[in-house]
């Protein structure tokens, strides 16, 4: 092989290698901060990019990942990037302990959620993006929960991601990040809070039921009350009622008689018009005759009759009303 051949060889190789480290082609919604000499030169976006190689160079990322283990020990994992993913990335914090303002130990978990918006801010303005995040997350954490009570803070879930989400975003906009939102796993108390805790709420459940239950059997009672006193004014306005018809009957019944009698006088002083028969020895014979009635009529056999000492002036009363019966016939 000769000489020529060779060179030719070589351009060749050092033309593929420059071509294959002078493109880029970037996914979509990734970036890629370029440098050039150690020097910020651009940020490649998605689709097909071309830089010089060895004088323009990627500049990678390093991510360190802390996880906790099972045994109490850290897991620390660190990851070297070239490419910025854009999308919004949750980020999974292990539980912490922290301590609210009445003194209690409460273990706490949470998720983030966040989004790169400046790859360059990213890059450069802070060393360990994910770590910077987690670490800020925690003492923001310790922070709100601390102006908390125990009994606040299992009651404002959706007050705490609120003030942890505008913390975190006001810190993280001069890393060119994004929080988007902030939501609270699992809150745990200690065990011995939690009974206590659902002693109370069995107790709270007890009371109310009691309450209830006397609330019922007083407006039962007032009910009950009610509707013995509307039976009675019922009651009363229908004996009311009763009686006021009973004396407009008695009162219809005495006008009625009175009338008959009348007509009764009338024609008997009609009748006996010209004669000297008295019409009111007649009124007085027939009463008498009718209560005499009524003294000789008994349901129980009992045929005793007393006669009245005025009877003498009955039998001679009978004269008038033959009187008047002849006086009539005439």
């Amino acid at each position: 092989m000769s000489a020529g051949t060779i060179v030719l060889i070589l351009l060749a190789a050092l033309v593929i290698f420059m071509i294959a480290k002078g493109v880029r082609i970037v996914q979509q919604s990734e970036a890629m901060v370029i440098e050039r000499l150690g020097k910020y030169r651009t940020t490649l976006t998605a689709g097909f990019n071309v830089i010089i190689p060895v004088f323009d160079k990627p500049r990678e990322i390093v991510f360190r990942f802390t996880r906790d283990l099972p045994d109490g020990n850290k897991y620390v994992q660190f990851v070297k990037k070239e490419r910025i993913d854009l999308r919004e990335t949750v980020y999974d914090f292990p539980r912490q302990n922290v301590i609210t303002k009445d003194n209690v130990m409460t273990e706490i978990n949470a998720l983030l959620y966040f989004q790169v918006m400046d790859p360059v801010k990213a890059m450069y303005e802070i060393e360990n993006l994910p770590l910077a995040i987690e670490k800020l997350t925690q003492t923001t954490l310790r922070n709100v929960i601390g102006e908390l009570d125990l009994d606040e803070t299992l009651t404002s879930r959706d007050t705490i991601n609120m003030k942890l989400r505008q913390i975190l975003d006001e810190a993280s906009n001069k890393w060119g990040v994004k929080v988007n939102r902030v939501e609270l796993q699992d809150i745990n108390p200690p065990r011995d809070i939690r009974e206590a805790m659902e002693k109370q709420m069995r107790a709270e459940r007890d009371k109310r039921a009691q309450i209830i239950d006397a609330e019922g059997s007083k407006r039962a009672a007032i009910l009950q009350a009610e509707g013995v006193r509307d039976a009675a004014v019922s009651q009363a306005e229908g004996e009311k009622q009763a009686q006021i018809l009973r004396a407009e009957g008695e009162a219809q019944s005495r006008i009625r008689i009175a009338q008959g009698e009348a007509e009764a006088i009338k024609l008997v002083t009609a009748a006996i018009q010209g004669s000297k028969a008295d019409p009111a020895n007649y009124l007085i014979a027939m009463k008498y005759i009718q209560a005499l009635e009524q003294m000789t009529s008994s349901s129980d056999g009992n045929r005793t009759v007393f006669m009245p000492y005025e009877a003498t002036g009955v039998l001679s009363s009978l004269g008038g009303i033959r009187e008047i019966l002849g006086a009539a016939k005439h």
